[in-house]
């Protein structure tokens, strides 16, 4: 089976071609960083208008790249949801409109559990079960995996997402946007004895995570000592240093907790090299073997939608001719393969 995929969920426009056999053919990316940059985040009716003008190009090229004509496609698939919901509509009703034209089955992708499963795409990709640990702009979960759909989250955020609290953080420091890899850069030149942060939530039990009062500890720190660029950088130093140690010392608990020695790590933030610094010395620690997916596949793509959705259209996964756009859609909810 061969399967268009297509991403819209947020700001990036993505389309790739997997097949079932080949693996992945082509995968092709838009983003839209440049043009939220002015408004320091996402600004959505943006977002939807240049997804309606990326995405049909996007397409064509995509299918180029793969040497596949429109009439080898046997399967589309695109984002659902979560997302912003204006964005998601654009490449369901794109999505929609070309399996339909072309007489294939298409299916709606949950894009957390594209983000799961993109490690799949690796050379060496993890086995079930294992433990997830997504972790984006709009979510913090742990997982447990024991197949494609069987999704127990077993921890979450209660507040702010890491991605989002980095976001947040690296604006509160004027250090521009998009926030999660400026601020990663900004903390490589601040010195790690200057400041030292909370570790929310781990002088507890349980598995949950809070990063909106890591954020406000950034603010009052600022606030109480002089701005310059060291202290920016002191400050983002100590702000990742316990943002990955919190998510750490979770994924810990997690591993120890639920007995599994294989942790997956995916979404925008598994790109962070400190967090992957840390939990790879965490593995070691806890004879766990961790897999991430390449860095390009960590943030939104469409290979990754591509990939899920092949998967429940070879299940026999079948949707009704209207579609819909899910803003919120929880994926311990999907239907197991």
């Amino acid at each position: 089976m061969r399967v268009l995929g297509i991403e819209t969920s947020c700001d990036e426009t993505g389309v790739a071609v997997y097949d079932a056999r080949l693996g992945l053919l082509s995968d092709v990316l838009y983003s839209q960083v440049a043009m939220h940059a002015e408004y320091g985040g996402v600004v959505p009716e943006l977002a939807s208008r240049d997804h309606v003008r990326r995405l049909l190009p996007l397409i064509r090229k995509a299918l180029q790249q793969a040497d596949t004509a429109r009439e080898q496609i046997d399967g589309v698939a695109y984002t659902a949801g979560p997302g912003l919901v204006g964005a998601l509509l654009v490449g369901a009703a794109v999505g929609r409109s070309l399996a339909w034209g072309c007489g294939v089955p298409s299916i709606g992708v949950h894009h957390l559990e594209g983000h799961l499963l993109a490690p799949m795409l690796e050379e060496n990709p993890p086995q079930f079960p294992f433990i997830a640990l997504l972790v984006s702009g709009g979510h913090t979960l742990l997982i447990t995996v024991e197949g494609v759909g069987q999704y127990k989250i077993i921890g979450e955020s209660l507040d702010d997402a890491v991605g989002e609290a980095f976001d947040k953080t690296a604006k509160l420091l004027d250090l521009g946007y998009p926030g999660g890899p400026v601020l990663e850069q900004t903390a490589r030149k601040g010195d790690p004895t200057r400041f030292k942060f909370p570790r929310p939530m781990t002088d507890r039990p349980g598995l949950d995570f809070s990063f909106s009062g890591l954020k406000t500890f950034a603010m009052n720190t600022l606030h109480a000592n002089e701005m310059n660029e060291q202290t920016k950088a002191d400050i983002a130093l100590a702000f990742q240093t316990a943002a990955v140690e919190t998510l750490a010392i979770k994924c810990q608990r997690a591993i120890r907790e639920t007995g599994l020695k294989q942790l997956v790590v995916a979404g925008g933030v598994s790109a962070n090299s400190a967090l992957r610094e840390r939990l790879n010395a965490l593995a070691v620690k806890e004879r766990t073997r961790v897999s991430y997916p390449r860095l390009k596949f960590c943030t939104d793509n469409g290979a990754m939608i591509a990939y899920a959705g092949c998967l429940r259209l070879q299940a026999g996964e079948l949707e009704p001719p209207r579609f819909e756009a899910r803003a919120r859609w929880s994926i311990d909810t999907l239907t197991a393969l």
